[in-house]
């Protein structure tokens, strides 16, 4: 069934090449599609196009439709181009005329992007959270080891020293920046696009509002032309903050990667958390940071993808389109997954310490120990060239003065300002 259908067969192989795997996606949009057309309906009861006895009837079997949904029970047969054909045969099958009216002053493309951008609401609220529970895992982690010094890396050669503490808490502050992008991707995708029809309107008398406030959009997309135009910019603000996490999340699995090696051994996982070689017997590999690298690296990608497909698209709506439903889809799951692997995984982290105390880390020390100089009077590039000097000679050694415990470090009050930055972003 196709809600175009003009009474002519199709080729079967045009067919299944032009539905592709949008019976898959829609699967997943399928419970937001529901949601869309019972506001649809009590609308068209608001200027009189259904009546109440009859948007009673279309709610009760769409709420029946939801569960099944959920109950995975629900499925879209070969012989339905998408959900919207499906649920408009159900609707019909089950209550005859009164199914026939449900597309009234709506089309198809206005009826995805409604599903779409409410699926996409509800998945960053799934996404900040999860971002919530990594954030606050990372500043225990920064709390709990915040005196537990490691040497800082710049051109991957030892420089100054820093603390787990810092470490820790420097990736749930990046965090920070990705939930931004996510909540400026919700901004643009919580803008009701029902009611613009296929690009250009329709001649019903629509209430716009009625289902703006009935879906808990926050305004309208108003011009039905910039609605079409909408759907890349949204899944591109989407793809954007996606590739963003991504970006944070590999960085980090670098570092767990490298740290866990023998060369640093600043931490350790367990067992049951590594895996082994066929063929070497002492090998712990932490294939769960590289997987998560690789697949955050993949979905960094995935905005290009969409630049590229959307390339030189007039206004209006072209079926090129369909596929970066997919695009999105497939990057929340994949997005999901690593953020719950990164949770999960971080809980079994253990952290060593005296790491400093190794040989090579012999000149970590250099710049807090000219600093002191400095206060005590001593011009800083006399001390400079006095520190160049004595590790050229080979006589370095650190200031008895320092506080090793506190370089480094980071304190309470940097972890609770981090914290206030978060709930500020999210409120």
């Amino acid at each position: 069934m196709k809600l175009w259908n003009k009474g002519e067969s199709t080729d079967k192989k045009m067919d299944c090449f032009t539905v592709g795997n949008d019976r898959q996606y829609d699967l997943v949009l399928a419970p937001y599609d529901c949601q869309a057309s019972i506001a649809h309906a009590k609308m068209l009861q608001s200027i009189s196009i259904l009546d109440e006895t009859e948007v009673q009837q279309v709610t009760n079997t769409l709420n029946e439709l939801q569960i099944l949904i959920k109950q995975e029970k629900f499925i879209i047969e070969d012989t339905y181009e998408d959900i919207h054909s499906k649920l408009e045969h159900v609707l019909t099958k089950k209550h005859g005329t009164l199914g026939k009216k449900i597309h009234t002053g709506r089309s198809r493309n206005d009826q995805v992007l409604v599903a779409f951008q409410l699926y996409i609401k509800d998945q960053i609220d799934l996404q900040i959270g999860l971002i919530q529970k990594l954030f606050e895992l990372l500043l225990d982690l920064a709390e709990r080891h915040k005196k537990k010094l490691m040497p800082g890396y710049t051109h991957m050669q030892v420089a100054m020293p820093s603390s787990f503490g810092l470490w820790f808490s420097a990736y749930a502050e990046s965090l920070i920046d990705d939930v931004i992008l996510l909540v400026g991707a919700k901004k643009i995708a919580d803008q009701n696009p029902l009611g613009s029809a296929a690009g250009y309107g329709t001649g019903f008398d629509i209430d716009r509002k009625f289902t703006t406030k009935e879906l808990d959009f926050s305004e309208i997309r108003i011009n039905p032309i910039a609605v079409q135009m909408g759907r890349e910019k949204i899944s591109k603000a989407v793809l954007d903050a996606i590739g963003s996490i991504g970006s944070t999340l590999s960085k980090f699995c670098f570092d767990l990667c490298l740290y866990l090696g023998q060369e640093h051994r600043f931490i350790s996982l367990s067992g049951q958390m590594t895996t082994g070689s066929s063929i070497m017997p002492h090998k712990k590999n932490p294939d769960i940071f590289e997987l998560i690298r690789g697949k955050c690296n993949v979905l960094k990608t995935s905005s290009h993808q969409l630049n590229l497909l959307c390339s030189n698209l007039p206004s209006g709506y072209h079926r090129d389109l369909q596929l970066s439903k997919g695009m999105v889809i497939e990057a929340f799951d994949e997005l999901t997954t690593c953020l719950e692997m990164m949770i999960h995984s971080l809980n079994e982290i253990q952290v060593h310490d005296q790491i400093i105390e190794d040989s090579k880390y012999t000149h970590l020390f250099s710049v807090n120990t000219l600093e002191n100089w400095v206060k005590d009077g001593m011009p800083f590039r006399e001390a400079y060239n006095k520190m160049v000097s004595q590790i050229q000679n080979g006589i370095f050694k650190a200031d008895k003065k320092l506080n090793h415990t506190h370089i480094g470090s980071i304190g309470n009050l940097s972890i609770e300002l981090i914290r206030n930055k978060m709930e500020q972003c999210i409120e």
